[in-house]
């Protein structure tokens, strides 16, 4: 063999070696990229989610302070409303009416022009007995023994 075709063998072997390697390279080398690429966007979606994590606590702590205010406020005011039924409220509840003078005053008269009181004498409200002790029996309480209509015979 010749030097010449020794040369050119190598330098076809050569240049499928490095066809061969140029390929497995930049095959590595384009899923190095991918990967690079991957990286940097979970990166970008990590900080992202960091700053929203942390948008959504402040919002949440200033929600806690208003509701907080918002208590604070509410106690002073049933405090205020404490006292000011404590003074209104006199120590027996039984001194209190119910309705005012004029309003009782009215329904008064108004019972008395619906329902006037009769005037019964003495005699008239003693000369009868009441209802409960009559003379004649209502035969409701008869100690009689019934037949049975729904029997069988």
């Amino acid at each position: 063999m010749s030097t010449l075709t020794v040369g050119l063998i190598t330098f076809i072997i050569g240049t499928v070696f490095g066809y061969v390697a140029n390929r497995f390279l930049s095959v590595s080398e384009h899923s190095e990229k991918k990967l690079i690429e991957q990286i940097n966007q979970s990166e970008s979606a990590l900080s992202q989610y960091k700053q929203d994590v942390a948008e959504h606590l402040n919002q949440s702590a200033d929600l806690l302070v208003q509701m907080n205010n918002t208590c604070q406020s509410a106690m002073q005011q049933m405090e205020q409303s404490t006292l000011l039924l404590k003074q209104a409220t006199p120590a027996e509840p039984t001194t209190m009416p119910f309705f005012s003078a004029e309003t009782q005053q009215q329904l008064a008269e108004t019972a008395n022009e619906r329902h006037p009181k009769k005037q019964l004498s003495e005699s008239a409200k003693t000369a009868q007995p009441p209802l409960d002790y009559s003379n004649s029996s209502s035969g409701l309480f008869v100690d009689k023994t019934q037949s049975v209509t729904n029997s069988e015979t």
